[in-house]
Order: C-alpha cells, then sequence, then structure tokens
C-alpha cells in the first residue's frame, strides 16, 4: 500500500503557515509531514512541536537531522518529546548532513556514514531507556551512562527511523538499520538503482519490512507551463549538484548542466531558467498538470517505492497545490 508524505520549508514560510499547510495536507489524508533542517531556517523542532500540537492523525518529523549539528542524545530527547505531544505519531529521518553546509558551520564531514551508524544505534538505545555504557568500539559517540529519565519513552512500538540516502553506501545502511529510507529523487530510474542495494542489506539482517521513500521535487497546477515553470530552478539547482554518472543515466547534456551551474553562480535566475528544459525537468522532478503527476507518481510505485513525498516547490501556490494533491493523487 502507498503512503504519502510532505514537505515543508520553514525558510519561505513561517511557523504558522507550515501549521496551517500542515492541517490542509492531513485534511487531505497525506500521511507524513517532512519538515527540513537548515540551521539558516526556522528551527525544525519547534515547528515540529507546533504541528504535533495542533494536529490529530498526520506523523511528523525532521526531514532530516544529522549527527554532526546534533547529538544523537538530544536527537533522542527531542524526538521522545515530539512523540509525546503527538500521541505516538513520531518518526525521524536523519541523515549524513548536508555536506555543502557543514563546512560554513567549521565542521569537517568526515566518515559521515560511520557517524551515522553510530548516532542511530545509540538514538534507539537511548529511546529502549537503555543506560549507555562506554564500551570503546564506538569512535564518535561511546557515551559513559547515558540514559533519557526525564521523557516519556515511546515503548515497544519504538519512533520508526528513515535514513536519508543517496549513494550506495548510505542506501546498505539504510537497509540494514533504517526502518525506512528518505530518498532524493523524483525518477524511477533513481530507484531502479536504489532499491536493490536496500534489498540486499536487508536480507544481510533478515529484515522483512522498509518503507521506501521518494523524496520528490512536486510542482501541480492545471495549468501545465505554469507547474513546469515553478520547478525549473529546483530542478536546476539538483542538475548542478548531482556527478556526471547521474546525469548520463538521465541522458542529460553535460555541457548544459555546466552552463547552468556557472549561471546559478552568478545568480542569474534569468539565464538559468532559459536553459533548464524538459529533459532537467523530468529528470529530477515531477512536474505538471494532475494526470502527469499522477502517471508519474503510478510509475514510482511500480519501480517498488512505497511512500511518495511531495516536496518543494509543490507548485505555483502551495494552497492550490496541497488541494490538488489532495483531490487527484492521495
Amino acid at each position: 500500500m502507498t503512503t504519502y508524505g510532505i514537505e515543508f520549508v520553514p525558510g519561505s514560510v513561517n511557523v504558522k503557515q507550515v501549521v496551517t499547510y500542515t492541517k490542509l495536507a492531513e485534511s487531505k489524508d497525506i500521511d507524513f509531514a517532512w519538515i527540513t533542517n537548515h540551521y539558516n531556517n526556522r528551527h525544525a523542532y519547534p515547528t515540529l512541536a507546533m504541528i504535533a500540537a495542533n494536529t490529530d492523525t498526520i506523523k511528523m518529523g525532521p526531514g532530516i537531522m544529522n549527527t554532526f549539528t546534533d547529538t544523537p542524545a538530544a536527537i533522542a530527547s527531542f524526538m521522545a518529546t515530539l512523540n509525546e505531544i503527538s500521541d505516538g505519531r513520531a518518526v525521524l529521518g536523519i541523515g549524513p548532513g548536508d555536506l555543502s553546509t557543514l563546512p560554513k558551520l567549521a565542521i569537517d564531514p568526515a566518515k559521515p556514514v560511520s557517524r551515522l551508524r553510530e548516532g542511530v544505534v545509540q538514538i534507539k538505545k537511548l529511546l529502549a531507556g537503555e543506560e549507555v555504557k562506554k564500551t570503546g568500539e564506538m569512535e564518535f559517540f561511546d557515551y559513559d551512562g547515558a540514559k533519557l529519565t526525564g521523557v516519556t519513552l515511546p515503548g515497544k512500538k519504538g519512533i520508526p527511523v528513515y535514513i536519508g540516502a543517496q549513494g550506495p553506501k548510505m542506501l546498505e545502511l539504510a537497509g540494514e538499520i533504517g526502518e525506512g529510507a528518505l530518498i532524493n529523487a523524483s525518477n524511477p530510474k533513481d530507484f531502479q538503482i536504489a532499491i536493490p542495494i536496500i534489498k540486499k542489506a536487508m536480507e544481510a539482517v533478515g529484515k522483512k519490512k522498509f518503507d521506501v521513500g521518494a523524496y520528490t521535487a512536486m510542482s501541480i497546477d492545471r495549468d501545465e507551463k505554469k507547474a513546469r515553470n515553478a520547478a525549473k530552478i529546483v530542478a536546476a539547482f539538483i542538475a548542478a549538484g548531482s556527478p556526471p554518472p547521474v546525469l548520463k543515466r538521465h541522458g542529460l547534456d553535460l555541457g548544459n548542466v555546466e552552463k547552468i551551474k556557472e549561471a546559478l553562480g552568478r545568480f542569474d535566475f534569468k539565464t538559468v531558467g532559459g536553459l533548464v528544459g524538459d529533459a532537467e525537468i523530468d529528470a529530477f522532478t515531477i512536474a505538471g498538470t494532475p494526470d502527469m503527476v499522477k502517471q508519474k507518481c503510478d510509475d514510482l510505485t511500480k519501480a517498488g517505492v512505497t511512500q511518495i513525498i511531495f516536496g518543494s516547490p509543490l507548485g505555483p501556490d502551495m494552497t492550490n497545490s496541497i488541494r490538488l494533491l489532495g483531490k487527484y493523487i492521495v
């Protein structure tokens, strides 16, 4: 069964607006709300607490935290608190961290896979009520007597952990220690590569259940041109940040992508808009009319995706886009 999520960025919209949009999404039977985590935007933690206090059924979580800017103990404490406020609806999205942002914060993003593995292990132990003792086996988070004592623990059900994954090592880690994955991709071609890696890791540890999340760049509108124009800048940034093998997988012109990258570097968005065409939009976003979006979402489901997440920009008009997604896609 396919479930649906939606992403909100508390940057261009404030916290009260995010809550309003999330309540609308909940009314359209969207299952998950994922709130992005960037130091330069409004913080995900209080935003999620506001969502938890003002909704009834939708699950919510950070999309995504990392163990460079936040410690496993701090994340565990927050998630237990969010789970209490939401009456058991918390989910945790966690990943390696934004490798383009961390150096700006004087953080060396070294050994992201090992660091994330240790972080998730310790978060799960703390949420299970364990006193985490020093073992000498951990490089980053070898806690010495850490325990959550003043929070309501989630109990046997626990809090599902979704690993933000793209590269092979992170996809393997997701299949091994996660309950799900949040994969930044909108095209079935990417999941044809990713899902077999996850399944192999699952088989190695005897795991049967797993939620494969497609963290899409979505733009929907009744007017096809408006929908696709709204997706251009997002497609440009994704193309500019993608390695050559990914660009080749989607049959993109590497020379044109280099021009896009140069224009973005100059903040010349008018030139960017002229360079981004259907090839880039279709490779990295789901953009178009409700019928077009429905078909692309069906294609993702056939590729093995089990949760489709409607990510930024959503469309030229966010309220209208959420209504269209609820009426035609969910």
